[in-house]
């Protein structure tokens, strides 16, 4: 993925202020004694990629090595940024045939947008190039551009050809961001690398969106949510085998005039998301889904999340509105 240097640095500095994860206990390792710092080490590592901050916490000093490879991989896949990556040619052709896995990535964005009744797209990319947020140079657009933009905006126009992994696009000038499904994916695969290699216990956070293989030592990887406030801890979290995923409107956003407009877009309007949700966690066992989930959930709202809920009665998903709530499904 290409960043200027100044891009990189604001980058790199935004995320580590922005993380909605905060890896208070996992990452800092508080024990008790000395005795069981020398006999229980973790092994440390971080690095920017899929244009996030990741770092990689597990007693085998070889995980963040076998994370990095795999992740560096799939970046070559799915990036939009990144010249020669498959979705980078689809975007400029608007038909190719791709490789199995990010066919696979497509497919499953495709189902989401079905089963989120459309909150959830990845053809949003030309409204997120209208509002900057692919450039960080951010702008308000007009009434008319935001027009324009829409009518290449929709899953609708994405064809997908089973028989040879083709994708093609209905119309010209549409282009797909997998930005809010490609992470989940790489954490999924990056986990299965680990097991591969007898790795069973590693923590990967990636910039907001954190997967806990095995425990810590005997005991459930400890996560804390961070409030919406940033002066606090909203919730604490104890995963195990599972994918935690937060999206929110404090992450990346820009204001201007006094107004807050966040990076998490609503396909229908074209306006970022205002459903009254500030934030939203999702654990799963796939990275895959709590990454998707989130970003919908964030998108559709208090009132109609539930019914996209339902269909995935084995997540748990933690809200941040006014007040912090936990709800559990089902």
């Amino acid at each position: 993925m290409a960043f200027t240097v100044k891009t990189r640095r604001l980058l790199i500095v935004g995320l580590i202020l922005g993380w909605s994860l905060t890896l208070l206990y996992s990452f800092l390792g508080t024990v008790r004694s000395q005795h069981w710092r020398s006999r229980k080490k973790l092994y440390q590592d971080n690095r920017v990629l899929m244009g996030t901050f990741w770092q990689v916490s597990s007693p085998n000093r070889q995980a963040a090595k076998i994370v990095f490879a795999e992740v560096s991989r799939i970046e070559g896949l799915l990036s939009k940024y990144n010249p020669g990556s498959e979705v980078w040619q689809l975007n400029q052709r608007a038909k190719l045939q791709v490789s199995p896995e990010t066919f696979y990535v497509i497919q499953q964005a495709y189902n989401f947008w079905l089963k989120s009744g459309g909150a959830f797209d990845i053809t949003v990319a030309a409204l997120v190039d209208l509002w900057g947020f692919t450039q960080k140079v951010y702008q308000v657009p007009s009434d008319e551009e935001l027009r324009t933009a829409l009518k290449l905006v929709g899953s609708d126009k994405i064809i997908l050809h089973q028989k040879d992994n083709v994708v093609e696009f209905k119309i010209p000038g549409i282009q797909i961001d997998l930005g809010a499904i490609a992470k989940g994916y790489a954490l999924d695969c990056a986990v299965k690398k680990l097991k591969e290699n007898n790795i069973a216990s590693c923590l990967i956070n990636a910039g907001g969106q954190v997967y806990a293989l095995g425990d810590k030592f005997g005991q459930a990887w400890k996560i804390a949510i961070r409030s919406t406030s940033q002066a606090e801890i909203a919730a604490e979290l104890e995963l195990k085998d599972a994918c935690a995923s937060t999206s929110g409107n404090y992450e990346q956003f820009f204001v201007k005039e006094g107004k807050r407009y966040c990076h998490i877009l609503n396909p229908e309007t074209g306006y970022p998301a205002d459903s009254g949700i500030a934030s939203v966690t999702v654990v799963a066992k796939s990275g895959l889904i709590a990454d998707a989930l989130s970003t919908a959930i964030f998108i559709l709202g208090e009132e109609k999340k539930d019914q996209l809920i339902q269909q995935f009665p084995e997540v748990k998903c933690y809200i941040q509105s006014g007040n912090f709530y936990e709800k559990r499904y089902p």
